[in-house]
């Protein structure tokens, strides 16, 4: 069962070509994850904040990142 996160966690992204935001790595609890794979990705709106869904994996592990394009955060939604 996923366990729900939702802390502030730093991630390293490529952004571009356009639009695009690749997922790179991300630290969470002192540990640094290498994005293996974006798995799916999604966006949808809460109120005025657009938020952009990652699910990537690091290989052993599945995780949601959750960017806010409004604000500017990132924030790791589930992880396993």
């Amino acid at each position: 069962m996923p366990e729900r996160i939702r802390e502030q966690i730093r991630v390293g992204a490529v952004f571009g070509p356009g639009p695009c935001i690749h997922p790179v790595w991300f630290d969470w609890r002192r540990r640094k994850h290498t994005v293996k794979e974006v798995t799916y990705h999604w966006r949808h709106r809460a109120g005025n904040a657009l938020l952009l869904h990652f699910a990537v994996t690091d290989g052993s592990a599945l995780f949601e990142l959750i960017y806010n394009a409004t604000e500017l955060e990132a924030t790791d939604g589930e992880a396993p």
